[in-house]
């Protein structure tokens, strides 16, 4: 609301007053006597200069109240209106609250119509669906055993796909060399890996729809996990919903996890870790040495939560794009099986942290790994079971030769690695795979790598991929004194017992 002052009263609202007291002047001095006048001419000059400074003093002070009393009069107004307003409006919102109040009671009673209502017409379905089949059953009893069977037609709650392209794959008459370039396995192993999945993975039918079948369940985490193509093209494939085929591929690498690690996931006994470390021996020339240790990174979506820690630096600054992974530990015998795997860390932890937060290293701290050598790159600590090559500069010939033997151990774990993410290609690649289900699929991924390493299941040589993990030197190498001398021990060994020979590239 707009305030507007009083106006002050011009010269010509106050003429009245100064022709007042002019006359009063004249009358004034005809009335006087001229002789006084005369004499006293000064002394009436100075009275009517006060006379005059006093009657602009007393026209002021009236001009002044009159002006203060407009104001006082205006403020009040303004006060009232304001009141007034305030009023109103109060009045308005409390009328749109009451409305608000009522409009929502009544869609809220709505929908509970709505519910009632849906109950109700599912209730007399499954009535009226009971009665059908009872009817039936009651007319195939009647008709008698000479009268044909008659089939009951199911009215099914799917969507009517296509799966030629399973069905073609999954025939007894389709060539194996096919099928193991597509499922990264030959049908005998697909086939034993059902079996094993069969008592978790298999569901009952229904009377509104039949269950899908073990090995196409199998198949569709199996293609998922090799290819790595998106959920929409799989559903495709196999002729089921994409939100059926998310499903299935959870509840499959939960299921492998479950039944299947246990079995193909496991830390060699006492006579396996012999003829491991036989083998190693042969290799490189180095003693005791219980297994191969590597750290890969696989790539993931960046997270809601905790991203700093997801963030991949190094891989980031070498491809100048935002990178978040989590880390997959691993140690793997001379065949490249793994015998531990520790999965999920984030991708910002170096290679030293993960192992110290790892089960492999609380099996250490338990005692359970005693005269077993891990060899690790320099990425990890040299410990008393952990061996690692020289990383300082200007090394010695026994030193070099040394590290020649490490690689040659380290490039089993590294050839595993890069067998795991060429057969599974979803680990190429970020997943649509949630952040806390990924370690599952992971597990899933390495124990299938198992079984085929295993089965001697060879991987399509056109299936290429280049393992590359940035290698950043740990920055407190050396944990251990006596681990210092015995990898000298060993390094003098290798050179003085001609198992130490260099090659050149």
């Amino acid at each position: 609301m707009e305030i507007s002052s009083s106006p002050f009263l011009s010269q010509e609202d106050c003429s009245h007053f100064y022709s007042l007291f002019q006359d009063m002047e004249e009358n004034f001095n005809v009335n006087a006597n001229p002789k006084k006048r005369q004499r006293k001419d000064d002394d009436v000059s100075d009275k009517e200069e006060t006379t005059k400074t006093a009657l602009r003093d007393i026209l002021t002070s009236i001009i002044l109240l009159d002006e203060q009393e407009n104001q006082e009069r205006e403020q009040e107004r303004w006060v009232m209106e304001t009141q007034q307003d305030k009023s109103l409006f109060e009045a308005n919102h409390e009328q749109k609250i009451q409305a608000t109040t009522e409009y929502y009671s009544q869609l809220q009673n709505h929908y509970a119509d709505v519910d009632n209502l849906d109950t109700v017409r599912t209730k007399r379905a499954r009535r009226s669906t009971s009665a059908s089949t009872a009817a039936a059953a009651v007319a195939a009893g009647n008709a008698g055993s000479n009268s044909p069977p008659q089939q009951h037609h199911r009215r099914l709650w799917v969507k009517d796909r296509s799966k030629d392209w399973w069905d073609q794959h999954n025939h007894p008459d389709f060539p194996d060399e096919e099928f193991r370039r597509a499922f990264r396995m030959s049908k005998a192993t697909f086939s034993m890996i059902c079996d094993e999945l069969e008592s978790v993975v298999t569901k009952k039918n229904t009377m509104l729809r039949d269950a899908i079948p073990v090995r196409q369940r199998v198949a569709v985490c199996v293609w998922r996990l090799a290819t790595g193509e998106p959920l929409r093209l799989v559903s495709k494939r196999f002729g089921l919903g994409i939100s059926t085929c998310h499903k299935l591929v959870l509840e499959v690498c939960t299921a492998i996890r479950n039944v299947l690690m246990p079995k193909y996931v496991q830390w060699p006994d006492e006579n396996r870790m012999r003829v491991i470390k036989d083998e190693f021996k042969s290799v490189s020339g180095i003693p005791n040495v219980g297994g191969s240790m590597y750290t890969t990174h696989v790539p993931i979506i960046a997270p809601k939560v905790n991203v700093a820690a997801y963030f991949n630096k190094r891989h980031t600054e070498r491809n100048q794009k935002s990178s978040y992974s989590i880390t997959v530990q691993g140690v793997v015998d001379p065949k490249g099986v793994f015998t531990d795997v520790c999965i999920g860390w984030p991708g910002s932890m170096p290679d030293d942290e993960v192992l110290e937060n790892s089960a492999l290293s609380q099996r250490v701290q338990m005692g359970l790994l005693k005269d077993v050598w891990v060899v690790g790159n320099s990425g990890y600590p040299l410990t008393d079971w952990v061996l690692v090559p020289y990383a300082h500069q200007n090394l010695t010939w026994c030193q070099h030769a040394f590290n020649e033997k490490t690689l040659e151990v380290q490039k089993v774990a590294k050839d595993a690695f890069a067998r795991l993410k060429r057969r599974w290609s979803c680990l190429q690649k970020r997943t649509e795979v949630k952040l806390q289900e990924l370690p599952m699929v992971l597990g899933a991924c390495c124990v299938l790598h198992n079984i085929c390493e295993m089965r001697n299941e060879e991987i399509d040589p056109e299936l290429k991929f280049e393992l590359f993990d940035d290698e950043m030197v740990a920055e407190n190498g050396l944990r251990s004194a006596s681990s210092i001398q015995a990898r000298d021990q060993i390094a003098h060994d290798l050179l003085h017992h001609g198992q130490a020979g260099t090659r050149y590239s």
